[in-house]
Order: C-alpha cells, then sequence, then structure tokens
C-alpha cells in the first residue's frame, strides 16, 4: 500500500514539474513575447523582463526581438538625374514594434528582411535618380572647387548647387519606406548610404575629369602664388630704390659737408701764408710729376722750375 501511494506522489510531482515547465518562460530584456492559442493570438504583447508564465500544452510563447536589428543592402546600379551611374551600398536599422501585426503579416525575421528588401530598395532607387549625383555625396553647399559643372547652353563652368544633400535624401528614403512598413509592424530606424562608387565603364572618364579639375585648381593656386611674387618682389624693389635715394641723398650731403670743410681748411691754410701754401702745393705737384725715369724738358725762365732758380750748387 505504501509503495504505491508512493508512486502515485512521485506521478504527481513529475505531472507538476512537467505542468511549470510547459507553462513558465523567462522573458530576457532584449525580448518581446507574444502569446498564442492554436495559432490566435491571446492578450498584449508581453515586454517586461523577468519570469512569466502561461497555459501549458495549449499556449505558445513566440519571442521576437526588441532592440535594433540591422538589414543590409544588395549593392545596385542605380542612375541619378544626371544620366551617371553610381553603384550604391545601403544598410538600415529597424526594429519590431508591434508584435501582433508582425506575427500576424511576417511572423519571423527572414520574412521580414525580404519585406524590407522589397520596400527599402526601390525607395533607395527611386531617391536617388530624382537627384543629381552631387546631391548623393555631399551634404551642405560648402564652396569646393573640385565640384564643378558645365552648363549646356552657354559652356560654362559654374558650381553645383546643393538642394537637399545626402542626409536629406537618407531621411526621405526612411519616410517613404516607413510608410509601407507600418502595416508589418516594423519602425525604420535609419537608412545610411554605406558606399557610392562609380560604375567600371565611367570610372575613367571620371578620374580623367577629377585630374583634371585638380590640375585646373594647382595652376590656379599656381598663377595666385605667381601674382603674390610679383607684388612681394615689386614691394621689395621699391623699399631698395628707396633706401638707395637716401643714402645717396646721405652720401651726397656727407660728402659736400666734406668739400664744403676741405674748401674752408684749404682757404685757411691759404690766408695763412700764401707763399708757404704755393710752396707746398708746387712740391706735390712736382712729386706727382716727377718720378723715378721722367724727363722733364723746361725752359729756365718757366714758372714751374721756380723754385729750382737760386739753389746753390
Amino acid at each position: 500500500m505504501n509503495s504505491i501511494i508512493r508512486t502515485l506522489f512521485l506521478i504527481v510531482i513529475a505531472v507538476g514539474i512537467v505542468l511549470v515547465y510547459s507553462s513558465a518562460y523567462v522573458v530576457d530584456e532584449t525580448e518581446q513575447v507574444l502569446i498564442t492559442q492554436f495559432g490566435r493570438v491571446v492578450g498584449q504583447p508581453v515586454n517586461e523582463p523577468g519570469l512569466k508564465f502561461k497555459l501549458p500544452f495549449f499556449q505558445k510563447a513566440n519571442f521576437f526581438p526588441k532592440n535594433l536589428l540591422t538589414w543590409d543592402g544588395v549593392p545596385g546600379q542605380v542612375p541619378t538625374k544626371d544620366k551617371t551611374y553610381i553603384g550604391v551600398d545601403t544598410f538600415a536599422r529597424w526594429k519590431i514594434v508591434d508584435p501582433i501585426k508582425y506575427f500576424q503579416t511576417v511572423n519571423n525575421e527572414f520574412a521580414a528582411l525580404e519585406r524590407l528588401d522589397d520596400i527599402i530598395d526601390p525607395a533607395v532607387r527611386n531617391l536617388v535618380t530624382s537627384y543629381p549625383l552631387v546631391e548623393s555625396v555631399r551634404n551642405t553647399d560648402r564652396p569646393m572647387d573640385t565640384f564643378e559643372s558645365i552648363v549646356d547652353e552657354n559652356r560654362k563652368r559654374v558650381q553645383y548647387k546643393i538642394d537637399l544633400g545626402r542626409d536629406e535624401i537618407t531621411r526621405l528614403i526612411v519616410k517613404q519606406a516607413s510608410e509601407k512598413l507600418t502595416q508589418f509592424g516594423i519602425e525604420l530606424v535609419d537608412v545610411k548610404i554605406k558606399r557610392i562608387n562609380y560604375i567600371e565603364n565611367v570610372r575613367q572618364a571620371v578620374y580623367n575629369r577629377m585630374i583634371a579639375e585638380r590640375n585646373q585648381i594647382a595652376e590656379k593656386y599656381r598663377a595666385e602664388g605667381q601674382g603674390e611674387a610679383s607684388n612681394i618682389r615689386g614691394e621689395k624693389e621699391k623699399e631698395l630704390q628707396v633706401i638707395k635715394s637716401q643714402a645717396y641723398k646721405d652720401a651726397q650731403k656727407i660728402k659736400g659737408d666734406a668739400d664744403a670743410t676741405a674748401t674752408r681748411i684749404y682757404a685757411d691754410a691759404y690766408n695763412a701764408d700764401p707763399e708757404f701754401y704755393g710752396f707746398l702745393k708746387t712740391l706735390e705737384v712736382y712729386k706727382e710729376t716727377m718720378k723715378k725715369d721722367s724727363t722733364l724738358v723746361l725752359s729756365t725762365d718757366s714758372d714751374f722750375m721756380k723754385y729750382f732758380k737760386g739753389i746753390d750748387k
């Protein structure tokens, strides 16, 4: 009798364990749970983390991520408004905001990614083709010499004008795609352009244009540098001429003052003893004209030899 009771007790414990195990479930902080009964949704989604319970066997706990999920687009060729084919590679972040709609429509992440492919890719293509290439490349109208275009009417080179920019284009992509994803219980958080590249048959032409534009910029800077160098040289020559003129003026003044001083000294010396002064000046002339090998033929009554007259032999 005791063995039968013990067996029944163990059976009851085992059944209880099975019932508790099949009715209890744990919700993680990054998860949300939807309870279904025979494939139909029962109650509201469970978003709070912790230990939860459901009816065993009849109800099923469906787990869906609550955090941000990633969608990675397939790179594709897209023509811009100015007829330039580019390769666009995009990615997006999304999350499940309505588990009931999500369960009733796509049910799993693989199907959700297929829906994102069908909605985001056309939105990206639609927005990129609606604007020139520069709109997808740049964000602002900050002046850049490398971004120039040729106007068809006058064949003049003008700066591109940015109407939207890449950030605004991605926001429009999010807006356009989000309207179609609401029915699936999905919120599209953002879409970003990972990479933009030219296709092979136009890449070389683009590189050549970039090289030409860089050469044009280099020539512009070189011309500006040469002009600035000419201005500097002109200023230097101007300052040099001013310095030379001032130096010549000062030198002439000093020379004139020296000549005046010398003339005054000569005059003072002459006035002190004219005969002696004449004698010294004549000796200086003798010294300059009569060298060792000099020969002079003069008459005895010449004034040049007056100081030799009367010298005792």
